[in-house]
């Protein structure tokens, strides 16, 4: 399968950063036209960016949101359906992501209501899983893991509709990565505990977050089991979200 390189802006960006942005990633993928061919792309604006980054939109290229509600409609404040999300374009959402998880209170029954959301309205989920520094060194690294894993991903879900992202809390943003062994563990792990809770797990992509950059790229994402990243910062730089593919684009032709 081919990896999906897929970027969340988080908080960030006005709309002429979003304009600048979305014209330079044109523009790198219109000079290598191969790249699109080779790697599968996706990009998650801030909710008030997802028209505008749709309306310029590379060829291609899914447009993704980074959150939505557990309910379809009705009195939640503040909140964005996945059926709304579905409705201005959206393809996929990145949901359970660390800091909803730790700055929104979000627990894994939590995700998994709005994993199923989010099938149901037609939309494939980046579902997140990782620990924070103090459960690495405690040792729990792998058990928290599994428990974010099983208990955040509804029964039944497949390639098509769902990709799990390991993101080590500790290493987003940060410019710290896991050792490579480190990554194959978890990522092993991972893709152990999925065939025993689904009947297809090989063909779910298993991603790597967490600082990761064009110089890592190609060491931590040509290892076993890691078809792809979930990048953050280095998103919001078309130039280096661009060589990030390229670099496995290279390294797997």
């Amino acid at each position: 399968m081919k990896k999906l390189i897929a970027g969340n802006w988080k908080m960030n960006g006005n709309l002429i950063e979003v304009v600048t942005l979305m014209n330079a990633l044109s523009a790198g993928l219109q000079a290598e036209p191969g790249l699109i061919t080779q790697v599968d792309f996706s990009i998650a604006p801030p909710y008030v960016h997802i028209a505008l980054a749709n309306s310029m939109m590379p060829a291609g290229v899914m447009l993704g949101a980074q959150d939505c509600s557990t309910e379809d409609n009705g009195a939640f404040t503040g909140d964005i359906s996945a059926r709304m999300l579905k409705e201005i374009g959206c393809q996929s959402v990145i949901l359970g992501h660390s800091e909803r998880r730790t700055k929104a209170g979000e627990t894994s029954e939590m995700v998994a209501a709005k994993v199923s959301r989010a099938r149901e309205s037609g939309l494939r989920c980046i579902v997140c899983v990782g620990e924070t520094l103090k459960e690495r060194e405690t040792g729990q690294a792998a058990d928290v893991v599994v428990d974010q894993l099983m208990r955040s991903l509804p029964d039944s879900v497949t390639g098509d509709s769902v990709a799990i992202a390991y993101e080590p809390v500790w290493a987003i943003g940060t410019g710290r990565t896991p050792v490579a062994q480190d990554v194959i563990i978890m990522h092993e792990t991972i893709r152990y505990k999925l065939k025993e809770k689904l009947d297809n797990p090989e063909s779910i992509r298993i991603l790597y977050g967490g600082s990761v950059k064009p110089k890592n790229a190609q060491e931590l994402l040509t290892l076993p089991n890691v078809d792809g990243a979930l990048i953050g910062g280095a998103s919001l730089d078309a130039e280096q979200f661009l060589a990030i593919a390229t670099a496995v684009a290279v390294k797997n032709s």
